[in-house]
């Protein structure tokens, strides 16, 4: 999976300088002793609720007459300026109030950054205004925010993450633009690196409760665009679509130019674009994570001198909990994030 778990020096410093000269590939993180297993990592934030109402909501228009919607911290006034600024995306259907979501953009105010949730079209509660929304490879929006945000902060470091979904767009799109991105650092955590691999594990063992329960979203959302006359499909034929790979091929790929799931997967899998990326990434990645296998996860040739994996042996998906005392969890994703990017 890793070998050596270093990387030949770097010669020279530049905007596209590959930073990483003598890195370990397992992570530090030591999963809680009473969240064992890959369930209960990924699990157990969702039994909170985090407040989100400070945040402040931004409405931004996309160029081809679409809109996504935006939550913004309010950084203390000494810190504004050439503050960093961390944009961040989210995960199949998630939301502000993703526990993930909420817990980085608490930290990154805490920290006095600015930080910049998107959700991807749809998926802020209002239904996007095209038969289309958004999938694993759309990149578009992603390039047109951070793009916004370089004009908007020209005097501070821009960094970007992205968690499962949106970490396979983030890495995606930092691929296909190489060096030539606004971008000074990323990040993405619990990524399905292959997405036909995803679809599989997600049809078996325990895996196949997140897979219903994602799809009950997904149904309902093709049913509000049907009922507003955006899509034409019947109830029915829709129910029938039981798994990630069925609404893929008949819903997803359809509306966005694909031939079918396999098209899709293969041309929007963030594995084929790692060994292209010019710019400091960090992947955080669980092997136990229950939304793919360890051979999703890409090998050292696989990826550019500017990538840094770091594994781990539990965590789950977007988990990473650790602590000695469940009333005193410890969220080690959000402390490993700010201090990869502080580093930059």
């Amino acid at each position: 999976m890793s070998g050596s778990g270093k990387r030949a020096p770097v010669e020279s410093l530049s905007s596209e300088t590959l930073y990483f000269t003598d890195v370990p590939t397992e992570s530090e993180f030591r999963p809680a002793w009473w969240l064992p297993g890959a369930h209960l990592q990924t699990l157990w934030p969702y039994l909170f609720r985090y407040d989100t109402s400070w945040l402040r909501r931004e409405r931004l228009e996309l160029p081809d007459g679409d809109f996504v919607d935006l939550c913004l911290t309010e950084p203390a006034e000494e810190h504004n300026g050439a503050a960093p600024v961390i944009a961040v995306f989210h995960g199949l259907e998630g939301d502000i109030d993703s526990p993930y979501a909420a817990r980085l953009m608490a930290a990154i105010r805490r920290r006095g950054w600015h930080g910049v949730f998107m959700h991807f079209r749809g998926c802020s509660g209002e239904l996007n205004r095209k038969t289309r929304s958004y999938h694993s490879g759309h990149t578009d929006d992603i390039a047109f925010l951070l793009q916004l945000l370089r004009e908007r902060h020209p005097g501070s470091s821009l960094f970007a993450v992205g968690y499962s979904l949106g970490g396979n767009a983030l890495l995606k799109y930092l691929g296909e633009r190489g060096g030539e991105t606004p971008l000074d650092a990323a990040a993405a955590v619990s990524v399905p690196f292959q997405l036909a691999d995803g679809a599989v594990r997600m049809s078996r063992g325990l895996s196949r409760i997140y897979q219903r329960h994602l799809m009950r979203y997904l149904h309902a959302k093709i049913m509000r665009k049907v009922a507003a006359g955006m899509l034409d499909y019947r109830s029915e034929e829709i129910r029938r679509l039981k798994t990630f790979y069925q609404f893929d091929d008949r819903v997803t790929a359809p509306l966005h130019g694909f031939a079918g799931a396999d098209d899709y997967y293969h041309r929007c899998s963030s594995r084929r674009y790692l060994k292209a990326i010019r710019k400091p990434t960090l992947i955080v990645h669980a092997r136990n994570d229950p939304f793919m296998t360890p051979a999703a996860v890409p090998a050292d040739e696989e990826l550019s001198g500017s990538v840094h994996l770091e594994l781990s042996t539990g965590g789950g998906h977007v988990g990473f909990i650790s602590g000695g005392l469940p009333w005193r969890p410890e969220y080690w994703l959000e402390r490993r994030l700010l201090a990869y990017f502080s580093g930059i």
